[in-house]
């Protein structure tokens, strides 16, 4: 197997019962995604994508998931970069489609804007008590990507509006109402939960591989939601909007530490 991580150093694979554990380990970040994490995310969501385990999941380090972009390594992209950064984000949720086995999102903590939009489009997300959902692009001037503009109305319907526009944070409880979440369960019960649901799914013998493909949402409707995302995001507007807005929270964060 691959010695994952090499890339990033904040990335640990482990499998277990046949099921490839994904952990996002940078905790003191918050799990905030690098570019090289980003990569490596998908590649390793490749690699195990096809046949190689019998499911996946993936789960964050401390009292995150993942913050979703960071920040702070965008902050310092050259003109234009914000949008090539944001492509890093949707080639994982093109890898995890791609996959022949269930992709299954174990929810330790909050999960913050790329990295909430990027649970969207995994099979099955299981939450801890502490587990949240946050987006909060539009109050930051960013733009949503990850084809969370269909992915995100296609698990919440007309709520989606409002979880955007609000840019709310969602807990657990509501959102296993709103069906962000497909279960709760203790933190300990947090990855048995995650891998007993990805070998439910995988029994042998199973047509698994060939249900994820009819009952995902087909790759050429996410690849149209994700150039119109990136459309969205490219002009000379929605960029210098972006970058006040990434400066303007950056400037609050260190004016409270």
């Amino acid at each position: 197997m691959a010695a994952w991580g090499a890339e990033s150093g904040h990335i640990e694979v482990a499998v277990q019962d046949s099921v490839a554990v994904i952990t996002l380990r940078r905790p003191d970040r918050l799990n905030a995604l690098t570019a090289d994490m980003r990569r490596e995310l998908a590649a390793i969501l490749r690699h195990f994508g096809g046949g190689r385990a019998r499911g996946i999941v993936v789960t964050g380090t401390g009292r995150a998931f993942s913050a979703g972009l960071d920040l702070r390594e965008a902050a310092e992209l050259p003109p234009g970069g914000l949008v090539a950064d944001v492509e890093l984000f949707h080639d994982i949720t093109r890898a995890a489609l791609q996959t022949q086995v269930p992709v299954v999102a174990a929810l330790n903590g909050i999960a913050v804007g790329g990295a909430c939009e990027m649970t969207l489009c995994f099979d099955a997300r299981i939450g801890t008590p502490e587990a949240e959902f946050f987006l909060p692009e539009n109050s930051l001037g960013l733009t949503i990507s990850n084809a969370s503009s269909v992915l995100l109305p296609r698990l919440v319907g007309h709520q989606a509006m409002r979880l955007v526009m609000e840019s709310a944070r969602i807990g657990a409880r509501d959102g296993l109402t709103l069906g962000l979440l497909d279960a709760i369960v203790e933190p300990g019960d947090l990855i048995p939960a995650a891998i007993g649901l990805a070998q439910r799914w995988t029994p042998p013998g199973s047509a698994t591989a060939a249900h994820l493909r009819l009952l995902r949402p087909p790759l050429a409707v996410i690849e149209r939601a994700m150039a119109a995302e990136t459309e969205a995001a490219s002009g000379p507007e929605a960029a210098a909007i972006a970058v006040a807005g990434i400066g303007r929270f950056l400037g609050r964060r260190e004016a409270g530490s």
